[in-house]
């Protein structure tokens, strides 16, 4: 039997959840000062330890002032055991999310720390939070008096059934795991796929990997998919890089002002537009003899991929403003067509100003210059 309430029971009560409530505030107070102490250091772990402790010490106050008030009441031991069950899983709840957050911070922090790691790739920071979630899932259950044994031997028999069922789920979730474990992908790559997707990896999570393409739009890829496909990785062993472009010059030019005029341009692009790399030694190679040029290669250095649409842009426009100073001319590509009784005679490809050569155009036929036309090449047409 239990005894009547006086009101000193009352009295008593009211004081221990006044000191519990009293406690919260002075400890969020705390909290709050050292929270602007830790802002102002490098690391980033302590900020989330503060954070994490400003949500779980104030309620562990709290429960502590609801607990001794409870003490202080003359309740029936059944109804007080009740009390101190579900104060006792409303500490469990607050501190598993706590620790939850304390972790995944941690982890985040971690992998933002080291170059190597995937430092925004979440799908570290969701099994995290999902295995300490789940651990505290099973301490409350237990704190019921709930036996987890037969639950997890349920979850182990059904585990064949759901990884049947959700097969092309794990299978992008291992993959994501086997995409970061091998740093083959990390976030901050720019990545382009063999069916023609390309961009910045922004993010890897348990499901799939998102990718800003340079028209800002995002493009999600499954993970199960990526890990498949072939790839090319623009940013690794190395982000810098080295881009060609293709110039041809008319076979009268002199090849050495080219190549000096050349060399020029590419050291003026490589100093003054930015994303190039000016250490980067210009490198001019001729090729190839072609219908109405010489064509040669000029490989350029850039920081990293986005940027070698500028320095194209840029190393063009002057290249094209140089050579009209220095007068060397770019030949437009045009085709000598002979026409003769009886049939059109189509030769090689030739420069806009050639005659024609060696076209044994008898009497009364004639040549002119037509642009080129590949679909027409090696075909006679006969002319009624």
């Amino acid at each position: 039997m239990t005894r009547d309430l006086t009101v000193d029971d009352l009295i008593l009560a009211g004081v221990a959840l006044a000191a519990g409530l009293l406690g919260a505030f002075l400890l969020r107070m705390l909290l709050r000062w050292l929270g602007k102490h830790a802002g102002r250091t490098r690391w980033s772990g302590d900020d989330v330890i503060v954070d994490a402790l400003r949500s779980v010490l104030p309620w562990a106050a709290v429960v502590g002032g609801a607990a001794g008030s409870a003490a202080a009441l003359p309740l029936t031991r059944t109804v007080q055991h009740n009390v101190y069950q579900a104060l006792t899983v409303l500490l469990i709840f607050v501190v598993t999310l706590s620790a939850a957050r304390v972790i995944a911070g941690l982890v985040r922090t971690v992998a933002q720390s080291r170059s190597g790691v995937a430092a925004s790739a979440t799908i570290f920071v969701n099994i995290t939070r999902i295995v300490v979630l789940a651990i505290g899932f099973l301490i409350v259950l237990q704190t019921l008096g709930i036996s987890i044994a037969p639950l997890l031997t349920a979850l182990g028999v059904g585990g064949l059934a759901v990884a049947l069922a959700l097969q092309d789920t794990l299978a992008n979730l291992f993959a994501g795991l086997h995409i970061l474990a091998s740093k083959t992908v990390q976030p901050g790559d720019y990545i382009r796929l063999s069916s023609g997707e390309e961009g910045y990896v922004e993010d890897i999570n348990w499901r799939q990997t998102t990718v800003r393409d340079l028209s800002n739009n995002l493009v999600v890829i499954p993970n199960g998919q990526l890990a498949k496909t072939n790839m090319t990785n623009f940013m690794r062993p190395e982000q810098q890089l080295t881009i060609t472009v293709q110039v041809g010059v008319a076979y009268d030019s002199d090849l050495e002002q080219v190549e000096r005029v050349t060399a020029e341009v590419v050291a003026e692009v490589m100093t003054e537009i930015t994303g190039a790399v000016p250490e980067h030694e210009p490198a001019i190679r001729f090729h190839t003899f072609g219908d109405s040029r010489i064509g040669f290669t000029v490989i350029l250095g850039v920081g990293e991929f986005s940027d070698q649409y500028r320095i194209k842009h840029e190393f063009i426009k002057r290249l094209h403003r140089r050579y009209r100073e220095e007068g060397i001319r770019i030949p437009a590509p045009a085709r000598t067509v002979a026409l003769q009784q009886g049939a059109v005679v189509i030769p090689q490809q030739r420069t806009g100003d050639g005659l024609a050569e060696g076209l044994g155009a008898g009497p009364g036929g004639m040549a002119a210059n037509l642009p080129a036309d590949p679909c027409r090449d090696d075909v006679d047409h006969e002319i009624s």
